[in-house]
Order: C-alpha cells, then structure tokens, then sequence
C-alpha cells in the first residue's frame, strides 16, 4: 500500500475490521464492530501545496483537501462536479465568510451561509449529495437514521430531502431543541422525511443510534446508513473550513503567523475535523475547546477524565451533550492508535467506568462558558461591536475571551445564524426582532409532521419498519 493510498483506506477505532475504501466507509456510517472509522493514516501537507491552496476558492480548495482521502474511489472528474454542486447552495460566493468580530481583535467564521443556517450544512450538502451519487453508481436502497440535538437534523434532511432511494428518519428531544430548530425539521413535507421525537434527551438518541446500528441483522436488512459525525464524510467535509479560516485571517493581519481556533462543541465532531487539520500541516498553534454547563469535554482537557454528568437544558441546547459520539476518535489517537486500547475503554465506559487518560496534548486548550456569561457576551459584542452572535457562537467567544494565548490571534468558529435563537437575543439585548432570517419567519405557523416515541431501540426500529416495510 503506497501512503496515497494509505489516506483513502479506513479502519476502525476498535480494530475490528479490514481496511476499506472511502464510498464503503461513507456507506458503513458506524463500523460494524461498533467502533468510528478513520483513515489508515493523515497526510502531512508540504508548505509548498499550502501556499498553493491559499489562493483557492472555497469549492476548490475543498476538492484539494478531500480528495486525498478519497482515492480512486470516486473519479475526479465526477467528485469536483460533486463539490461543486454541494457548495453552490449557499447564499455567498465564500461559503464561509471570516470577519473582524468589530474592534475586539477576534475573528468569526461564519458558518451559518447553507440553507439551514448552521454550520452542518458545510458537511451535510456535501454528504447527501455524496450518498445520491454512490446509490445511483451501485443500485439500491439507502435508509439514514440520525440524532440530533439541534442542528444535525434539519442540515440532514435537507441535503438530503426528495432525492430518489433515500428515506431519512430524525430523532430529536422532544421540547429541548429550539422552536425554529424544529420547525426546520418537522414542516419538510417531502415523503422520504420523518422526525421521532423522543421522551428523552439527545444522549438517549445517540444511545438508541449506536444500539440500532449494532444490531448487525436489522442494519444489514433495513440498508441503513448514518448522518450523524460518526460519518467520517462529515468530519472531513468540516476539516476544510480549517484550513480556510486560517488562510483568510493570515491573509487579513499580512502575516503567516499561526492562529488559535475556538470552537463551541458538545460532540467533538466540529473540533476533532479542527484536531485532523492542524495534525496535517494547517497554521493552527492550538485549539480552545468551548462547552456550556454540559461540559464533560472541557473537564477531561482540564482533569484528563472523562466522566458523564447529568444534561443540563441550556441557552445552546445543539451542545446539550454529555457523551460525545466522537471522542473516541480521539481517543484513538491518544493512545498511540492503540485499537484494543480503545476498544477496551469504551466498553468500560458503557458500562459506568470513568476513561482517566495522563499528561496533556498541547493541540487543546479547553473552558466553559454558562448560561450568564453567554448572555453578557452577546450583550457585549452587540452593543460594543455590532455583531450579533448565536447562543453557541457566543459560548465560543466568551471562552476565547477567557482564554486567549499570547501574541496568538484567535479565529471563532460561529455555528449557526442568530435568527435560529430569538428568544436567547432578546433575553441578552431585550430586542427579538434583531435574530430575524427571512427563511425562518416563512416556516412560522405551518403544521408539524412528527411521531413521538421512546427512546428504546426495539420501539425505533418498529417504527422504521411500519415505514419502509
């Protein structure tokens, strides 16, 4: 295996199954032996390509990036035509925008431009169109069930509503995502979508998707694929606005100096794409991870352990997380890429132990923004500065603000438009009619199509069943 190749194989964190190329990865979603695919290896960027990409559209520079790891999968041809077409649903030419954030000296990416405004977009176009291609190349039948805790969902059906050979099925807490959130994924009247909300929380829908997908027999008969960050599509679709964000801000001061990238998450998937970039060559010195009170992952960067917590409802509900589906990848590599290792881990941690890793990685720094700090942020950077921040995108800021590196520029990740968070805005700068966007204000009002069930895996599976049986 030469190491091109290398990039465009995938094997599984626990180990368990033989290396594979990247349609059959994209297709197999979660590994079959319960585990998260990532590549046989990470190709190191020559500061030559780099400078290369710097001058790149945003369409091309994600053909550049991603196709290291596609190999032959896919022809060129047929994967830039697929890039292109993914990218060109967004409302500007730059796909992600990076601005000044006013005279703060921060930077914000703007991710929030596709057409559910969020930042799952960047990845979710890409994947949907991906698996229409793949389907159209092989025949079939493509079932997706997903777990949202907010955005996923929406960015899911979306990319993927209408398109022939796929039905999508959603599963969301039911009364813990925002209002517009859901009416985002509920009043898509396509047949192929159907949204579960679940008695529950969004850990119970994680939990009920791994259990569906280790039910090897019904994954096996139902053709099911998966939406979710376990996807290794979605983290490298997302590893591309990494390598952009860094450029433009560099471009932005006139120097080449390397930047820090705060990132709000509660599932690790957006950071970990972020973690892929920077072992690859990109100019970041580190990543500030940011969380809200579910701060399970800012406490194992700053304890090294991972230990559960309760879900605590929040300002930012899509970081409501309290078991982040991809730590484990992670993982992988913090142990040397020691698959049994990892596989003996999680299992313990299914079963109630805590992971306690030693030493540091000096890639991640981490804090913890509340609910109070949040609001004060937003009130800060709109009345100082003009901009106007989302509920997460603030969690990020208030921990960059926290925890700012020395003769470093920090770069925030801003994960969805502030119109999605009304009532967040007005709670912060008493004024609702600032978080508008005139493609939410048209789904107010309509009707909702939506099963409420429990989060049990025979339950969900019966429902799936009823559908497409």
């Amino acid at each position: 295996m030469t190491m091109k190749q290398s990039f465009s194989q995938y094997i599984s964190t626990r180990g368990g199954i033989a290396p594979i190329n990247f349609t059959d990865a994209v297709m197999m979603g979660l590994a079959t032996d319960g585990g998260l695919l990532v590549p046989s290896a990470i190709p190191v960027i020559s500061e030559e390509t780099m400078e290369s990409w710097r001058a790149l559209s945003y369409p091309e520079l994600a053909f550049e990036i991603m196709r290291l790891f596609v190999g032959d999968a896919i022809p060129e041809s047929d994967f830039k035509a697929l890039v292109d077409a993914s990218y060109a649903t967004f409302d500007t030419k730059e796909v992600v925008p990076i601005r000044a954030a006013g005279m703060s000296g921060l930077y914000i990416a703007e991710l929030y431009h596709g057409p559910t405004l969020a930042f799952k977009d960047v990845a979710l176009q890409f994947l949907g169109n991906l698996f229409a291609y793949v389907l159209k190349k092989r025949g079939g039948r493509l079932n997706i069930l997903g777990a949202t805790s907010g955005d996923t969902g929406s960015a899911a059906i979306h990319g993927v509503r209408g398109k022939d050979g796929i039905e999508i099925f959603i599963m969301y807490p039911e009364g813990r995502v925002s209002p517009l959130q859901e009416l985002q994924m509920a009043t898509v009247p396509d047949s192929n979508v159907h949204c579960i909300a679940i008695n529950g929380t969004f850990d119970d829908g994680q939990r009920v998707l791994k259990e569906v997908f280790n039910d090897l027999p019904f994954k096996t008969s139902m053709h099911l694929g998966a939406v979710n960050s376990v996807n290794w599509a979605r983290i490298l679709a997302q590893v591309v606005y990494y390598f952009w964000g860094s450029f433009r801000v560099q471009e932005s001061l006139q120097e080449r100096k390397p930047i820090q990238v705060c990132v709000p998450t509660g599932n690790f998937g957006d950071i970990f794409a972020g973690y892929v970039a920077r072992r690859m060559g990109a100019p970041i010195r580190r990543l500030l991870l940011a969380t809200n009170e579910n701060d399970i992952l800012s406490r194992f960067f700053n304890t090294g352990v991972y230990s559960r917590g309760e879900v605590h409802p929040t300002l930012s509900p899509s970081m409501d997380i309290q078991v982040a589906s991809n730590f484990e990848r992670y993982l992988y590599y913090r142990v040397g890429e020691d698959s049994a290792k990892v596989k003996e881990l999680m299992e313990g941690f299914a079963k109630g132990q805590n992971i306690c890793i030693d030493g540091s990685d000096d890639a991640f720094a981490a804090g913890c923004g509340n609910t109070a700090m949040t609001l004060a942020t937003i009130r800060k950077y709109w009345t100082e500065h003009k901009v106007l921040l989302d509920p997460h995108g603030a969690v990020g800021v208030a921990v960059a603000e926290a925890k700012p590196l020395e003769g470093v520029t920090t770069l925030c990740l801003e994960t969805a438009h502030p119109g999605k968070f009304p009532a967040a805005v007005a709670q912060a700068v008493g004024d609702e009619s600032l978080a508008v966007h005139p493609a939410l204000e048209k789904l107010k009002g309509l009707p909702l199509r939506k099963t409420i069930l429990n989060p049990e895996r025979k339950e969900i599976e019966d429902f799936m069943k009823s559908i497409l049986e």
